[in-house]
């Protein structure tokens, strides 16, 4: 597919897991991709050799995020890559939390919004001069902020704070035709989750509340990224999309 052919591509935390799914998948799509990554330089020279393996364009910066001056480093990084524009951003890079309200602390709190809200809002902010019109804004969400899930509610809280940006920002650039949506996967395979993916009985226990009853890959969300980055999401911008499989829609039919 061609359909990005032209178009440069920003993904940040694209070393491993959804990041480095989307990243593929907009680079098979024809686009020039930044692979951000944070501390594993390694992991994000793999992601780029496969991009390039398979024909596409790519090249790795790092940054990492929830450190003082951290933007700033990832855009200074881009301008001495030769990366003067962009058409696609994915805010992507993030961080969990497994704690209960009595647990968390207020550093565990701070640092959760430093990486999950407060860095993708000023990365858009530094985005926006080099954004070309007619392009794309894809915020990585996440379905926590729709269930209850009290290990998670630092998490939660901000990624509603992220999911809550989409709206405002989509209605102040529309008229530039840049489109800001958020992406909001379920339970998915990655190293972030690998805690409890690999629990057998945690497993069986999301499939059962599943509608098409499997957990998520990497792949499944990238495919959604790539449908809003391309010219067939033109039309759709301010949304938050679920994409978890049909998580918690109700009761399951009987079989």
């Amino acid at each position: 597919m061609t359909q990005l052919t032209g178009r440069t591509a920003l993904v940040t935390g694209a070393s491993r897991g959804i990041g480095r799914a989307v990243a593929l998948r907009l680079a098979a799509d024809g686009a020039f991709v930044v692979v951000h990554y944070g501390g594993d330089a390694a992991a994000a020279r793999d992601t780029v050799a496969r991009i390039v393996d398979d024909g596409g364009r790519a090249v790795a910066v790092g940054a990492r995020f929830g450190e003082a001056g951290a933007v700033d480093r990832l855009f200074e990084g881009m301008a001495a890559q030769g990366v003067r524009d962009l058409d696609i951003l994915v805010n992507n890079a993030g961080i969990g939390s497994g704690s209960p309200i009595g647990e968390v602390t207020p550093e565990e709190f701070a640092r959760l919004m430093d990486v999950n809200v407060t860095t993708p809002f000023f990365v858009i902010q530094r985005a926006l001069p080099l954004l070309n019109d007619g392009g794309r804004i894809i915020n990585m969400g996440s379905t926590a902020s729709r269930f209850a899930v009290a290990t998670q509610i630092g998490y939660t809280v901000s990624k509603a704070a992220l999911e809550a940006m989409g709206p405002s920002l989509a209605n102040e650039l529309g008229r530039r035709g840049i489109t800001v949506n958020t992406v909001a996967p379920g339970a998915v395979r990655t190293d972030m989750t690998a805690g409890y993916t690999a629990v057998p009985e945690v497993v069986a226990g999301l499939e059962a509340i599943t509608a098409l009853g499997r957990i998520g890959e990497p792949e499944d969300i990238a495919d959604v990224v790539g449908f809003l980055a391309g010219p067939q999401g033109r039309w759709v911008t301010g949304q938050t999309v679920d994409v978890s499989g049909g998580t918690y829609l109700g009761p399951l039919a009987a079989s």
